[in-house]
C-alpha cells in the first residue's frame, strides 16, 4: 500500500485476525494457510504487541473489519480454500485527484497463449523501467536487446525480444517495434543455453563489458559478481563455457570480428532491469 499508514493498517489487520482466530482454537499453521502467510510470521503477529495507528478512527475501522473477517473465516473453517480475491483500492491525493483500482486475483494459471501474450507485455513494462542515463556507457556497438521466455522453452521461436536493437537517441531509449517471438537469434540462443542449465533464469540483456575502458578486465568483473552475490561464467563466441547450475552473469570476451558482450540473467524481465542497474552502477 502507498504511504506509511497503508502499510501499518495491513499489518494491524493481519495481526488482529491472527490473534482472534488463535483465540478461537485455530492452530498457527491453519491461520498461516488461510491468510497466505507462514507459521513463523503468524507466531510473531500473535506474540507482538498490537500495532497502533496514529488515527483513532482508523484503529476503530480496522478493529471492526478484523473482527468481522475473523468471524466469517471461523464460520467457514480452516479447511476453506480461497478461489478468488477481488481488490478494490482507492487513493485520494487531493479533492480533484483520485486513482482507483479494481482487480481480481484467481490463483489460476494462464494457458499457453495467454502466457505468451503476458510475457510480451512484461517486456514492454521492463523497457519502460530501463534508465537511459544509467546505461548510456554500456550500450554495445551492435545494439542492446532484452529477451525472455516462459519455463520450458527450447526453441528460438519460444523466446521473445525486441526486433532490431534498443538504442539511445536524444537521452531516450528507442526501439522500432514492439517485442515479438522468434527475433534476436543470438541473444535468444544464449538465453536458451542458460535456461537449460538453470531453468529459473528466463530473462537476459546484453551490455558492453568494457564501459569506458579499452580492455576487458575479466578478473575485476568476476570479483564484482562475487561482491554482489552473483554467479559468474564465461562464453566464447556465443557458446557458454562449461556446465553451471546457477547463472547470473556471463562474459564473452569476444574475438576477431566478434564483439565482447556481458549477459545479465534474471528470473523475469522486471527483476532483470533492477539487476542491470545495480551491476552497471558497480561497473
Amino acid at each position: 500500500m502507498l504511504g506509511e499508514v497503508g502499510g501499518k493498517w495491513l499489518d494491524k489487520l493481519h495481526q488482529d485476525v491472527a490473534k482472534d482466530l488463535r483465540s478461537k482454537g485455530w492452530s498457527q499453521s491453519e491461520i498461516a494457510d488461510i491468510l497466505g502467510s507462514t507459521q513463523s510470521t503468524i507466531s510473531r503477529h500473535i506474540q507482538k504487541p498490537t500495532v497502533e495507528l496514529t488515527a483513532s478512527a482508523d484503529e476503530a475501522m480496522i478493529d471492526a473489519w478484523s473482527s468481522e473477517l475473523s468471524q466469517a473465516l471461523n464460520s467457514i473453517g480452516p479447511n476453506g480454500k480461497v478461489v478468488r480475491q477481488r481488490l478494490v483500492v482507492e487513493f485520494q491525493f487531493n479533492p480533484n485527484h483520485t486513482i482507483r483500482f479494481d482487480k481480481t486475483l484467481t490463483g489460476l494459471d494462464l494457458d499457453s497463449g495467454q502466457e505468451q501474450t503476458a510475457l510480451l507485455r512484461r517486456l514492454e513494462w521492463a523497457i519502460g523501467r530501463l534508465d537511459p542515463k544509467r546505461i548510456a556507457n554500456v550500450i554495445p556497438a551492435v545494439g542492446m536487446n532484452i529477451a525472455s521466455c516462459n519455463n520450458g522453452a527450447r526453441d528460438i521461436s519460444e523466446v521473445a525480444a525486441f526486433p532490431g536493437k534498443i538504442s539511445i537517441v536524444g537521452d531516450k531509449l528507442r526501439h522500432h517495434e514492439t517485442p515479438r517471438y522468434g527475433v534476436s537469434n543470438h541473444l535468444a540462443n544464449i538465453l536458451l543455453q542458460s535456461h537449460i542449465m538453470n531453468d529459473a533464469k528466463t530473462s537476459i540483456i546484453n551490455i558492453n563489458p568494457m564501459a569506458t575502458n579499452s580492455d576487458i578486465d575479466e578478473a575485476r568483473i568476476k570479483k564484482l559478481c562475487e561482491q554482489l552475490g552473483y554467479s559468474f561464467a564465461t562464453a566464447s563466441k556465443g557458446k557458454i563455457t562449461g556446465n553451471h547450475t546457477k547463472l547470473d552473469v556471463i562474459l564473452d570476451s569476444g574475438d576477431f570480428g566478434w564483439e565482447p558482450n556481458m549477459y545479465i540473467l534474471a528470473h523475469n524481465p522486471l527483476e532483470l532491469i533492477d539487476r542491470t542497474h545495480q551491476i552497471v552502477a558497480s561497473l
